[in-house]
Order: structure tokens, then sequence, then C-alpha cells
């Protein structure tokens, strides 16, 4: 079948042609070494570090979504970790979105700054003029926790002007609803940990890209620091694949459904939502998106009453991740690192029924 929508393509993506009597999906490849005699080239698999037919069954399901090469890492935060030491030498300087994920943040800071890295937080507004000299620009898009949208492809644009290269943390949207790669961004990141496995079992990452020496240099750096995929993980998470278009449409329906009703409750401030039409984002995302996503951000005022609001509710698990079959929420700020109110809370809506949801929440925020 010719250009199958991404609906049709995650069920199938990267399975093996069919084969009588064959699994659907392989199992996973338990292996150290493997067998190996003579030359090191004349075998497809040598030693998991160097490779695993399981994480590259994976890869290209998911290169299938991104439209680039995919390199599967340990987490997201080791695929960002390859992705910002294989890219910035000492001297160089990156442009980094402020309100992005905070472990990002930290790593910059702590890790590259006395390695003679200059980094440069800027906020939503500023990123643009920040990127002036420098060799990359990261941003998040919707960014996590604050759910503010960037339009990427003038950000692409403009770092192409300047000479730097542009990273997309693409973790809150994910392939199916922004392709980032397609509104010229050089990197995608994302954090299969969330929406891609999608069931709070397994932590994994992966960058895609389509310039194969960027590609390269990711997987000689994954070899040689070990930040390597465990290869049940990439099993799973290549399972979870077939059901991701259909757990985001309800989650993402769902997650609309409590944006509504939260935007019209006077006891709840700072609804972002980027479905919503009155959002500040929303025009960008509409553009460049192809659903909102799972993720509601609001403020109930002050601590105790979001911790009122979370104890209360019945169907919201608390949790800190997003994007699981299984709605869940944090007070953001118990973590620190955000620019966000004491009363803020992050939400990720899952795949509950959404009348028993809505009602649900609705309960919770008049108990508290």
């Amino acid at each position: 079948m010719r250009n199958p929508r991404d609906g049709t393509r995650v069920v199938r993506a990267g399975l093996p042609q069919a084969e009588q009597g064959a699994a659907f999906l392989p199992g996973p490849v338990f292996a150290g070494p493997f067998h190996l005699r003579g030359e090191v080239t004349e075998a497809d698999w040598v030693y998991t570090r160097y490779g695993n037919p399981t994480w590259a069954r994976y890869e290209a399901a998911l290169s299938e979504l991104e439209g680039g090469e995919v390199v599967l890492f340990s987490s997201g935060m080791a695929a960002a970790a390859a992705l910002l030491l294989t890219c910035l030498r000492p001297g160089m300087a990156v442009a980094i979105d402020r309100d992005c994920y905070l472990n990002v943040r930290r790593l910059a800071q702590t890790h590259l700054e006395p390695r003679g890295v200059e980094v440069r937080l800027a906020p939503h507004a500023e990123l643009a003029s920040a990127l002036q000299g420098a060799a990359m620009v990261w941003l998040e898009t919707p960014s996590n926790p604050k759910l503010e949208v960037y339009d990427i492809a003038a950000v692409a644009e403009s770092a192409r002007a300047a000479g730097a290269l542009t990273v997309v943390d693409n973790t809150t949207a994910g392939p199916i609803y922004q392709k980032a790669l397609d509104l010229g961004a050089d990197f995608a990141l994302t954090s299969a940990t969330k929406h891609l496995s999608g069931h709070a079992d397994l932590v994994l990452g992966y960058v895609a890209t389509r310039n194969p020496d960027h590609a390269q240099a990711l997987r000689d750096w994954r070899r040689d620091a070990g930040a390597i995929p465990g290869p049940f993980e990439a099993w799973l998470a290549h399972r979870s694949l077939a059901t991701l278009a259909l757990r985001l449409e309800r989650g993402s329906a769902n997650a609309l459904a409590l944006a509504e009703l939260l935007s019209g409750r006077d006891d709840v401030a700072g609804v972002r939502y980027p479905g919503l039409p009155g959002d500040l984002g929303h025009e960008v995302a509409r553009r460049q998106m192809s659903g909102f996503g799972t993720i509601v951000v609001f403020d109930l005022g002050s601590r105790e009453r979001a911790e009122r609001f979370l104890d209360g509710a019945t169907l919201v698990t608390q949790a800190s991740s997003f994007g699981g079959v299984q709605t869940s929420a944090e007070r953001r700020l118990r973590w620190g690192g955000d620019d966000v109110p004491e009363g803020f809370i992050r939400l990720s809506a899952g795949c509950e029924e959404t009348a028993d949801l809505v009602a649900d929440v609705e309960r919770a925020l008049d108990g508290a």
C-alpha cells in the first residue's frame, strides 16, 4: 500500500515480512556476544553494545514514522546527552529553551558549562535572538511542563541562517502528531518512555535525523558510552507501538474535555492546552500539529489545594510522568527547577471513559 496514514502505519511498522509459522513480531534477542568466527565485518551482529536485532527492528519502525534515521538509547536523557556531547565542543554556544525539560537544562549547565560550552537559557520570546553565534538551538514544543508552543519552521529557518543546528524535543507531541524533521529540525528527540510505549513500564529514548553522519556519530557514542537499550524494553515498546494512534486519540479527546471543564471554572487559573481555541499557542499548534496531545496544565492557587485535589481524584494516579493509559498528574513544583506556581498541576489524560474521567476530576475539584 502506498503512503498509508500513520494510524495504519504504526500497526505494522518494523514488522518482518510474513513467513509461514513465524510470529508477527519476533521475540527479543537476549545476547551479550553473538557467535563470531573470522573478521568482525563478516557478521551482522557481533556484540550487543554494537547492535542488537531487537533494537534494529524497533528503530526501523520509528524511522517509518519520523522520516529519518533513528538511533535508540537506554532513556530519553541518554539520548539528550549523546546529542549534546556529539554536537558541541569547547568554545561553542547552545541556546536552550528555558522552559524545556529541567534535566536537559541541568545536564547542560552542570556538565557542558564547566567544559567550555556557553549555555544560553532563554525564555520563549527571546530564544531566536539567543541563537546568534550559537552552534545549536534546543527547544521543546509543546514545552514540559508549561505547554509553550514554538513555531518550529520559523526557529529552524533562523537557526539555519545563523549556522546553528535545530533540536526539537518532541516528547509531548510525538511523531504522529508532529513531524519535527519535516518542519525543518535537524534532530527530533523523543522520550519513548511516555506515549510511545504508553504503559508506564519501561524507559527508552531516541534521536531521529536525516543526516547520516550525525546518525553515525550518535551510534558511535552509544557504543562507546554504553548507553544501550535493553532488548526486552525495546521489544515491549515495539509491541506497544501498534496501539499508539488509538491511545493518542482517546487521551487527546479526554485532555480536551478536561481542558474545557477546567477553563470554565472560576476556581481554576492558568489553564493551558494547545487544543483550546483561546490558548496562546493554538494557532501555531494548529498549523504544525495533527493532534494536540494528552497533557493539560492548570493552577489551583496553592500547594494545599493542589494536594487535596490529587488526593481526592479516584481516576488520577499521582506520578511523575505522562503519556500512559492511566490518567496521571502531579504538583510539578515538588521537584523544583521549573518556573511554575506552587499549585501548578501537570495532568496527562489517559484512556478512561471520557464521562467518567471528567466527572471524577470535577468531584475532586469541588472537594478541594
